[in-house]
């Protein structure tokens, strides 16, 4: 990690940033996966200490590949305009990523009695099958954006483009729209309270983002650019 100085104080690169906000997530949830039994009760019972259930290793595995997915995105699509922010900003912006998508899901998600300690019911099974295939969907739709969007820039360049393929005909932001898609899917595998706060606080700062990114795109580009009327969800935002 490397800092600068200027007028603004000490700076730190954005890869740099987005490495260690991805980076709270991959640790945590391991952590209190395997620390259950130190965690949720008296160490003197560990013998009694029920197994993780199918649902709650699964949602260890959706989360911890979504970050680690994040990380080498970061490492080898992302293209940065900016090359660095305030280095006390990185506090701010990883508070989002290891409290609330770390410790708030992790810590009641792997709880002893949580939705997601037991194993579903047949019937539930087709709503898990369906949130895996969410996720699925909407991680691989979300790197296919990524790359799409990092194509239209050089390497070290700060130049914008109108981007187009999959989903960039529909909304402003598909590479959100994937995004949220996949973190719906986390939400039907585990139904867990702690993981529908994250999607709704997550998915509104998204929704935020299209919009000024819509916003933007008409201004750069003018008659250019076809106007979406949806900047994230067809038919909702």
């Amino acid at each position: 990690m490397s800092l600068t100085v200027c007028s603004s104080g000490p700076q730190i690169p954005w890869r740099t940033v987005f490495l260690i906000e991805y980076l709270g997530p991959i640790l945590i949830h391991p952590a209190i996966y395997y620390l259950r039994p130190f965690l949720y009760r008296n160490p003197n019972t560990l013998s009694s200490f029920p197994p993780p259930s199918q649902l709650q290793t699964i949602s260890l595995s959706m989360l911890v590949a979504h970050f680690v997915k994040r990380e080498l995105e970061t490492l080898f699509v992302h293209k940065f305009s900016a090359a660095t922010m305030p280095f006390f900003n990185i506090f701010k912006n990883s508070a989002h990523y290891w409290l609330l998508s770390g410790f708030l899901i992790a810590y009641f998600t792997y709880w002893p009695t949580a939705s997601t300690a037991h194993d579903p019911h047949p019937v539930n099974a087709v709503v898990l099958y369906a949130g895996i295939a969410c996720f699925l969907v909407g991680e691989v739709g979300n790197l296919y954006t990524h790359l799409i969007l990092s194509s239209l820039r050089s390497k070290g360049g700060s130049e914008r483009g109108i981007p187009k393929g999959i989903g960039f005909d529909v909304v402003t932001c598909p590479n959100y729209m994937f995004e949220a898609l996949a973190w719906a899917g986390i939400w039907l595998t585990n139904w867990n309270w702690s993981t529908g706060v994250f999607v709704v606080v997550a998915v509104g700062q998204m929704a935020l983002w299209a919009k000024k990114k819509e916003r933007r795109y008409r201004q750069e580009f003018g008659d250019k650019y076809k106007r979406k009327s949806f900047a994230m969800i067809p038919g909702v935002f």
